[in-house]
């Protein structure tokens, strides 16, 4: 039965008396990148309220406090939050990446211009200063220095204020990942060098550079053993002359073991195809060694993205995640007998938290029921970790084991949010026309009665996945709220998780003639719009879609290809011709199209053909855009113009794929709101 106040709502927007806003669904704060003391005592988390983003302390004594004091919805992005290992002191990066140009975002146009640097928090005294331009800080052991990347070096630098950067050393490539050996006298580092990396370590009292197996190979993640003599890491074939790296495809690996002094080595354990890419970028950590002298990698090759254990010599591998579901993320307990997990096993449509032994992979569950549980962690032996619901965004929560309770610590409120005006996502499966079983999730408010428009929605990526709740990152936090959103205005609102996506293990994700090879995935937005036309409280000649990025580019193929189904569309910084992305945004587009391939990447794109099209669009991009090159807008803007098609623009000056500010979001949902009103209920 559904809550009294959740039908008065619905009364009064039907009556007229009160509208909904998209204020209401999507501007309760948001948490995010949970770090935790070296003891276990100490919390801190970033909360993003309406893209006021600040960092929230908790002390030993359990008491919260607000630390940093950011009051401007300025689109400056906070990020890797580090306690020293006293636990005094608490280091933290504000700004983004750079682009290609040397460009930090700054989407509020700021004219003092931004940067992406790293800040410190003297927890006792609350003095917050800056250290240096740079991210990816890292602690000396002792607490007193940080070593941070900035550009292609490495660089240290005293953590008290007004202290001045030093390059640690020189080596060619772009060098980062940079680690301490466990007594804190070197320093393994990647060295990425285009088409091949290298794994070496630095001596801090000899200052010199050894190579660890050197090969013609992509050697990645590297870390120590409990006892600082070996080094495990992960190795990939290096690029072949003309050879192109596929979004899609994948490379075989090995887990590699070496001595760390003679920097030989030898592969423990080899994929059995090529299972390696995907997992080896997506989820986190990458590559443990425990204390109880086990390596623990990710892998593909048994059908799901799962954690393996096994010994340093290569005895004994075994799944310790098994189940059909993938993982995303884990942590170790203190002893490193334990990893607590999240994943979709047994709840596809979600995720949840699970317990395995390391050694013998026996599974427990942990959390069930309707939330949704991320990125486990573990403050002594206390379990926290991201939590949200149906009509909560993720806050940071506390995990009882014994009574099986759910206390959150981050979740504030906000005057313009209304939890109850959300309705329940319909979990809904139905089938392609190849016979792919495709999942989704239905948003539509039963109380209102009478026909309505079927909007379709798809995620980007493509290696995402839409859940039957407040999802864990941001932009499909938004995106979610809106769906609810529409579905409060009177819209049946269906997302889809077509192929190509994440959660439905590696040949759904792998799924042959995807995107540029074929547009595969497409028909699953077919049958989506055809499964809305079959819903009793939807009308059939009024089906829109909208989507942002991958999404774009499918929202973009729905009205070029099939206009009798798809009547209007919202294309969020879609890509609309992959021959020019592969040609001007990088080699290959990032799916190895090659030359040969340029004319079938071509026919697979919306742009190649418009004589379908007379549907109304709104074109929507940021001209900071890194993902996607902002022509993609312009050039399928201009085709449009020039066949009289009716084309909307909205463009956000100085923002970027992932739009990073709280107005720009909400302009953009306003907007669209209105287009669909006018096209499809006018």
């Amino acid at each position: 039965m559904k809550p009294i106040v959740t039908l008065a709502l619905t009364f009064l927007f039907l009556q007229g008396l009160a509208q909904p806003t998209i204020d209401q669904f999507m501007s309760a704060p948001s948490a995010s990148g949970l770090a935790v003391s070296a003891d276990g005592k100490q919390l801190a988390w970033i909360l993003n309220e309406r893209g006021k983003r600040n960092i929230f302390f908790r002390n030993t004594t359990g008491q919260t406090r607000q630390l940093t004091s950011y009051d401007q919805d300025d689109g400056q992005e906070l990020s890797q939050l580090t306690f020293s290992p006293d636990g005094s002191r608490l280091i933290f990066v504000r700004g983004g990446d750079q682009s290609r140009e040397g460009h930090s975002p700054n989407p509020s146009s700021l004219a003092e211009g931004v940067d992406q640097a790293i800040w410190c928090a003297v927890l006792a005294t609350n003095e917050i200063y800056k250290l240096a331009v740079g991210s990816e800080p890292v602690f000396y052991p002792d607490g007193k220095n940080l070593l941070f990347s900035k550009g292609p070096q490495i660089q240290t630098i005293a953590v008290e204020k007004g202290s001045v950067p030093s390059q640690l050393f020189f080596s060619r490539g772009n060098n980062g990942d940079p680690r301490f050996s466990p007594d804190g006298k070197e320093i393994v580092f990647v060295s990425y060098r285009r088409d091949h990396n290298f794994i070496g370590v630095y001596t801090l009292a000899t200052k010199k550079i050894r190579w660890i197996s050197p090969e013609v190979s992509m050697d990645l993640i590297p870390v120590w053993s409990p006892d600082g003599k070996r080094i495990a890491f992960i190795r990939m074939p290096g690029l072949r002359a003309d050879e192109l790296i596929s979004f899609v495809g994948g490379r075989k690996f090995s887990v590699w073991v070496a001595d760390a002094a003679t920097g030989k080595g030898a592969a423990i354990w080899n994929s059995p195809a090529d299972d390696g890419g995907f997992a080896q970028m997506y989820p986190s950590p990458l590559l443990s060694w425990t204390k109880t002298d086990r390596l623990l990698f990710f892998s593909e090759h048994e059908g799901w993205d799962h954690v393996y254990s096994i010994r340093p010599d290569g005895s004994d591998i075994r799944d310790i995640t098994p189940g059909n579901g993938e993982v995303e993320s884990y942590t170790l307990d203190a002893a490193g007998a334990n990893i607590y997990f999240d994943g979709n096993r047994e709840d596809i449509d979600r995720r949840h938290i699970w317990k395995s032994g390391v050694a013998d992979g026996k599974v427990l569950a942990v959390t069930s029921g309707e939330g949704i549980e991320m990125y486990p962690s573990l403050a002594g032996t206390e379990l926290y970790c991201m939590r949200s619901t149906i009509n909560q965004p993720a806050a940071v929560t506390r995990y009882e084991e014994k009574t099986r309770k759910f206390e959150s610590l981050s979740a504030l409120s906000s005057p313009s949010f209304a939890s109850q005006g959300f309705v329940r996502p319909e979990q809904v499966i139905f089938k392609s026309p190849d016979g792919t079983t495709v999942h989704g999730q239905l948003f539509i408010d039963r109380a209102i009665k009478g026909k309505r428009p079927g909007l379709v929605f798809m995620h980007g990526g493509p290696i995402r996945q839409m859940l039957l709740g407040f999802h864990y990152s941001n932009y499909y936090s938004n995106c979610y709220a809106f769906n609810q959103y529409l579905a409060s205005v009177g819209y049946a609102v269906i997302a889809v998780n077509y192929r190509d996506g994440i959660g439905y293990g590696r040949n759904f994700r792998r799924a042959k003639d995807q995107g540029p090879w074929g547009a595969s995935e497409y028909q699953d937005i077919v049958a989506a719009g055809k499964f809305l036309q079959g819903l009793p409280e939807v009308e059939v000649t009024k089906i829109g879609l909208w989507g942002g990025s991958y999404g774009g580019y499918l929202t973009a193929m729905g009205l070029a290809r099939n206009p009798e189904l798809f009547k209007a569309g919202v294309d969020l910084h879609g890509v609309h011709d992959w021959s020019f992305r592969a040609r001007e945004f990088s080699p290959g587009g990032g799916w190895g199209i090659t030359g040969t391939d340029m004319g079938t990447a071509y026919l697979n794109s919306p742009v190649s053909d418009l004589s379908k099209w007379t549907a109304p669009v709104l074109l929507v991009c940021g001209d900071d855009d890194r993902n996607v090159l902002f022509q993609e807008t312009t050039d399928l803007a201009e085709r449009l113009r020039e066949k009289k098609i009716p084309t909307e623009i909205l463009v956000l000056p100085d923002e970027v794929h992932g739009f990073l500010r709280y107005e720009s979001w909400r302009q953009v949902f306003e907007a669209a709101r209105d287009f669909f009103d006018r096209k499809l209920k006018g």
